[in-house]
């Protein structure tokens, strides 16, 4: 039996800093180690944590990388009321 993998919907920039935090908590991974290991100062990862709306995509994709993150995409369940424009 294998295990189980959690998937974690987003909709909005704060539930993404939510997720990547708490990645990097699981990790016990300060952040220093992987700002280190992105390419940013320490200084400029809390500043992304706390505005996860202006990081690129480059950025996040080194980020879930670093703190065993997958980034997934497809089509939205239409059964779920869409989040506002203004939260993409």
């Amino acid at each position: 039996m294998g295990l189980a993998i959690k998937t974690h919907p987003l909709a909005t920039a704060p539930q993404l800093a939510q997720l990547l935090k708490a990645a990097r908590k699981r990790r016990k991974l300060t952040q220093a180690t992987v700002a280190s290991r992105i390419g940013l100062s320490q200084n400029r990862l809390s500043y992304l944590e706390l505005h996860p709306d202006e990081i690129s995509v480059k950025q996040l994709l080194a980020w879930c990388a670093t703190v065993g993150l997958e980034l997934r995409m497809g089509d939205r369940d239409l059964g779920v009321a869409a989040a506002p424009e203004a939260d993409w």
